[in-house]
């Protein structure tokens, strides 16, 4: 064991992988953070990150694709845009809503938008520009990816609880590694 533990090769090895999971582990926090902690209040660089809830906009967006969401000018919001708002009325009050922009008026002073989903027989009630968060901007493939494998109980426990297991074994390695060390230099000394 103590020739595998003090081969280079080996060292740099263990090195890029811890380093590899925790900068997976990070970013897993970071997005959970920003999206549930702060409840979508919090922008980075004006963007916000959202997760599709329901199937209303299949194909388009999946249920559990990870959506990022930017610009809220209302003036360059245009027909065929997927708009995210906080729903106001009936079904959808209190709910955050991606849906398409079908029409769009402007009375001089505020704009309303007419929105409805892809696979939905019937448009949203009027969307005023108060209550939008933005346009979608991108749906990162690997961000979707991961929100997908992180609602499945097995995708949680390999790509979270294994990685931190891992973790905690390679600093246990380093611990013991350390107190040998420790040992020996006192033995020599």
């Amino acid at each position: 064991m103590k020739k595998i533990m003090n081969n280079k090769a080996f060292k740099i090895i263990v090195g890029i992988l811890r380093a590899i999971i925790w900068v997976i582990a990070i970013l897993i926090v970071a997005v959970i953070l920003v999206q549930r902690v702060f409840n979508n209040k919090v922008t980075i660089s004006n963007f916000r990150i959202f997760t599709i809830a329901t199937g209303s906009m299949v194909p388009e967006y999946e249920i559990g694709d990870v959506i990022i969401v930017g610009s809220k000018d209302y003036d360059k919001i245009k027909i065929g845009d997927d708009l995210v708002y906080m729903g106001e009325e009936k079904d959808y009050k209190g709910k955050i809503i991606t849906h398409r922009v079908i029409n769009i008026n402007y009375n001089g002073k505020d704009y309303t938008y007419k929105t409805q989903g892809i696979s939905n027989p019937e448009p949203d009630p009027l969307v005023n520009q108060k209550q939008v968060y933005g346009v979608v901007k991108y749906k990162p493939v690997t961000l979707s990816l991961l929100s997908h494998i992180l609602n499945n109980s097995y995708g949680f426990y390999f790509l979270v609880f294994v990685p931190i297991a891992l973790l905690i074994f390679l600093e246990i390695l380093d611990f013991i590694k350390e107190k040998e060390e420790k040992v020996q230099n006192e033995e020599q000394g």
